[in-house]
């Protein structure tokens, strides 16, 4: 691992990313950061859930998998009628009812709860297109990032916690696909105590367990099966 002022960088194949992944994850949940009770968690518990959510998996490919994470990370965010679940047309319905409302508020001279009315329904109509137009963005983002930002940036991932990036470099020899993963903890003072944990895993670990996801399918599908039992060790080793 190479640490600098921009982070902490690993070179080499998919199994050496999903590890320097793990281990920042791990060094982080070592100072709590994934706990919202204690000092950093206060403020980074959040930031935490959707870094280990985007951080490489061993099962993963970086093409498909965290391309898609990353175009999802880095999509446009809801609009107030996406964060109240409500589609376009559910808010252009409402908008015609409120309009209707007004009309029969003015036969009947009540001309201040008629103004209300069809101001709601403007409000409703404009939720109708903020939300429909986000969701015309992200189908575009969705494919303008996966089939061609990728071809010409990194895969990336940023928020107040954790900067980071993964390039695929160029082959080496016939060690098979080689990368380049980049992780800064964007806090001065956070990233030191990472810094230091990273340091004692480095003395302190021979062998890294990478996890690796659980296949639990085989049992459920057996009527009145349990999943069996996780083993004590039931991952992929690398060594250090």
């Amino acid at each position: 691992m190479e640490e600098s002022i921009s982070g902490f960088k690993v070179r080499g194949d998919w199994g050496d990313i999903v590890e320097h992944g793990e281990r920042i994850t791990r060094a982080l949940r070592d100072v709590d950061v994934h706990d919202p009770d204690q000092e950093y968690g206060a403020r980074f518990a959040r930031a935490f859930e959707e870094w280990d959510e985007w951080r490489p998996k061993a099962h993963e490919t970086l093409d498909s998998d965290v391309s898609e994470k990353t175009a999802d990370q880095a999509s446009v965010e809801e609009g107030k009628g996406e964060k109240a679940g409500k589609e376009p047309d559910e808010d252009i319905k409402t908008a015609g009812e409120k309009l209707s409302e007004s009309y029969e508020q003015l036969e009947d001279d009540d001309a201040e709860a008629a103004v209300d009315n069809w101001k709601e329904s403007i409000d409703y109509v404009a939720r109708a297109a903020d939300s429909a137009s986000r969701k015309a963005l992200r189908r575009v983002e969705d494919t303008v990032y996966q089939n061609v930002m990728t071809q010409l940036a990194p895969y990336y991932f940023d928020n107040e916690l954790i900067s980071a990036n993964i390039q695929q470099a160029a082959r080496n020899g016939g060690n098979g696909e080689q990368f380049v993963f980049e992780v800064n903890v964007n806090d001065d003072v956070l990233k030191e105590s990472v810094s230091d944990r990273l340091a004692d895993y480095e003395d302190e670990v021979d062998r890294w367990h990478v996890e690796i996801e659980k296949d639990t399918d085989a049992a459920e599908a057996i009527e009145g099966a349990e999943p069996p039992p996780e083993p004590d060790d039931n991952s992929r080793s690398t060594t250090n």
